[in-house]
């Protein structure tokens, strides 16, 4: 039968097709009973958290067989904000290929800038298949490669359309 989950998933993707007003990640504003993560979280909001994010992702990141990711420096990862990046990381960003291709899609579809929080977890999901694509080979390989390009080329687009000139009204 039609779980919640089934029926959250078809609301998201008949939302994404009315033209680009879709939640870009739907988990980030769905409670977890497991999770003190607030809902929506933001792990940027000044530029030492912006540095903390730059540090966790290049530290040693540990991916387990069920894909949950966490830092392997034990005093980066005793740090607060390690556990909202955890969170999000986990609970927040897709981590499969399907998943992938719909944000992709969602993006490239999008009108106007990525608002913070979204950029963000773009930006997350693309160090994700980044991370997939190194360890995969053959096909696979190719399939999250061709992941990773849609998701930089959609980062690179919304850097693009934030950084160039305003059309006056």
């Amino acid at each position: 039968g039609l779980g919640l989950s089934s029926f959250e998933r078809w609301k998201d993707s008949r939302q994404s097709r009315r033209g680009g007003t879709a939640v870009l990640f739907p988990a980030a504003y769905r409670p977890k009973r497991s999770s003190t993560l607030p809902l929506n979280p933001v792990l940027q909001s000044s530029l030492e958290e912006v540095e903390l994010l730059y540090e966790f992702l290049l530290a040693e990141l540990e991916i387990s067989p069920d894909l949950k990711i966490s830092i392997k420096d034990e005093e980066l990862a005793s740090l607060r904000k390690a556990s909202d990046f955890r969170a999000v990381c986990n609970d927040v960003i897709p981590k499969s290929i399907p998943d992938i291709r719909r944000l992709s899609a969602n993006l490239s579809s999008r009108l106007g800038i990525l608002k913070k929080e979204d950029f963000e977890r773009t930006a997350l999901t693309l160090a994700y298949t980044a991370y997939r694509t190194a360890l995969s080979q053959g096909y696979q390989k190719d399939v999250w490669a061709q992941s990773l390009l849609s998701l930089f080329r959609a980062l690179r687009h919304d850097l693009m359309r934030s950084s160039g000139p305003r059309a006056s009204p």
